[in-house]
Order: C-alpha cells, then sequence, then structure tokens
C-alpha cells in the first residue's frame, strides 16, 4: 500500500490527495484485470481482492468522515459505490462471484472523473 509521511500529509493539497487516490485506483484496476486473467483462485486473485477491500475501506472511511468537504450528495453516492464494491469483492472472494471487470471498470469510472 501506500505510505507517506505525517509532514507529507499534513502539506496535503486536495489536488494531490486526488491525484494520489487516482493513482490507487489505477493500480485497483490492473490488479483486478490479472485476477481476472489467471483465475478466481489464483495468487493475483487474492492480491486484488484485498487490495481492493482496503483502499475502498480507507476510501468509505474518509468519505463518512464529517471534515470530508465533498458535497453531501456526491459524498453518498460514493458511499453507495464503495459498498457495493466491498459485498462485490466479498462475493468474489466466497467464490460467489467472477465479476473482476465490473468492480474495474467502476474503479475506473471514479479514477477518471478524479483526474
Amino acid at each position: 500500500m501506500y505510505r507517506f509521511s505525517y509532514s507529507e500529509v499534513l502539506e496535503d493539497t486536495p489536488a494531490s490527495a486526488r491525484e494520489r487516490e487516482r493513482i490507487a485506483l489505477e493500480h485497483c484496476i490492473t490488479l483486478l484485470e490479472a485476477a481476472d486473467e489467471k483465475g478466481p483462485r489464483s495468487r493475483e486473485a487474492i492480491e486484488a481482492i484485498y487490495f481492493s477491500r482496503r483502499l475502498w475501506a480507507m476510501l468509505l472511511e474518509d468519505l463518512a468522515s464529517p471534515e470530508n468537504q465533498l458535497p453531501e450528495q456526491l459524498r453518498a453516492s460514493l458511499i453507495s459505490i464503495g459498498l457495493w464494491i466491498m459485498r462485490e469483492t466479498e462475493a468474489i472472494r466466497l467464490g460467489n462471484s467472477q465479476n473482476y471487470k465490473g468492480v474495474s471498470d467502476v474503479c475506473r469510472t471514479i479514477a477518471t472523473g478524479l483526474q
């Protein structure tokens, strides 16, 4: 996962935060595409699901924070999307779905919106 020093986070601007989120989402997409190619029980699948869930858990925590300055309706929409991704990745982990492409498409749409 990406790590930043405390001083870097304090000096963070909205533009640099969006850029880091975009980079993390693009990494997630790359992992999901590799998982889709290698199959549901592959190392790539395990890594993609683990990374996706950690990333979205952090994003959801940020979106739910009262300090988040996004408009309330946008935050609510992104939270709904994040919850869907969490449910879908859990279904993939349990073997009830192989919807890597659906999850990666949603992540790609959000990453594009962060540009």
